[in-house]
């Protein structure tokens, strides 16, 4: 059996490795395989819930439709207007919106792709890959996510600031290209979701390491890398402090521009409400186009085994 058959074997997909025969798995009572649909307490939590998520957003897209005096009213409007546009417009002229998004959709795509390769390599090779110092060095890897991002913010500016590359987007995307969290959850994840002898069977059919990873370790690690490149995605999209610091006003990303609607002494909510729903569209849309694979990511690693 070939390198790419035996991947396919992996548990959790009922699928004898041996025979290659579908394998029968027992069902518990009264969990969700006995076909019981959840009942009317189970929904009306997750509802509660989803209002409870959205409801912040949409009030932020109805006051950004709306004038700066729906905010005095003593009950606030709950259908949109129609001075949405008009609020956007005042966006785009007061702040560098569009060069603003292009850095941020820049140094979103750029850390995202980087921490998933990176995590999956490293996350790989501490779970599968036996080499001295194997422990210490995830204890060490563990142990950097203790330290308090904000320590790092004034060592890590003055070595930008002797490179040249403040005001660079560079500087951004540079200290970002790996993570210690998505190397840890790689880590976690495939520990369990590839068998030891399914390395050693493509080891035996001749793959080198490179092509272990690419065609075993790789196929497996895909719901887990669609999570993390959300995840990874989301954090780089709203970062504000560290770009905000070594950016500034001539070259920002969206989060730092649209702080720059309530610079004036008098701030226009509404219009900063309608920069809020702006910089937010976009992560809809990636969730929206990703979500099925983020399900069933998470669905993946909740059967595994």
């Amino acid at each position: 059996m070939s390198v790419m058959q035996r991947a396919r074997a992996v548990p959790g997909t009922g699928i004898d490795s041996g025979s290659g025969k579908p394998v029968r798995k027992s069902r518990k009572r009264g969990s969700l395989v006995d076909g019981r649909r959840p009942g009317f307490l189970t929904y009306g939590i997750l509802l509660a819930f989803l209002i409870g998520s959205a409801y912040p957003l949409w009030w932020s897209a109805v006051m950004g439709s709306r004038s700066n005096e729906a905010l005095g009213l003593d009950w606030p409007p709950l259908l949109p207007g129609g001075n949405f546009w008009t609020n956007a417009a005042e966006v785009f002229d007061t702040v560098p919106f569009w060069k603003a998004l292009g850095n941020s959709i820049l140094i979103s795509g750029t850390i995202t792709v980087s921490v998933v390769l990176f995590s999956t390599l490293a996350g790989y090779a501490f779970a599968k890959l036996k080499f001295r110092g194997n422990g210490i060095l995830m204890v060490a890897v563990i142990a950097t996510m203790a330290i308090p991002t904000q320590l790092g913010i004034i060592p890590l500016f003055m070595v930008m600031q002797r490179l040249g590359w403040t005001g660079e987007v560079g500087a951004v995307i540079v200290p970002s290209l790996v993570t210690a969290f998505g190397v840890f959850f790689m880590r976690q994840y495939l520990v369990d979701t590839i068998p030891d002898e399914l390395i050693e069977s493509a080891r035996m059919d001749g793959a080198n390491m490179i092509k272990t990873f690419w065609h075993v370790a790789l196929p497996a690690a895909r719901p887990a890398m669609a999570i993390l490149s959300l995840f990874t995605f989301m954090m780089a999209w709203t970062d504000f402090m560290w770009p905000l610091l070594v950016l500034g006003s001539s070259n920002p990303t969206l989060q730092t521009a649209l702080s720059q609607l309530q610079s004036a002494r008098y701030v226009d909510y509404s219009v900063v409400l309608t920069g809020a729903v702006l910089a937010t569209i976009p992560l809809l849309i990636l969730f929206v186009l990703a979500g099925k694979q983020l399900i069933s990511g998470i669905m993946q690693g909740a059967v595994k085994g």
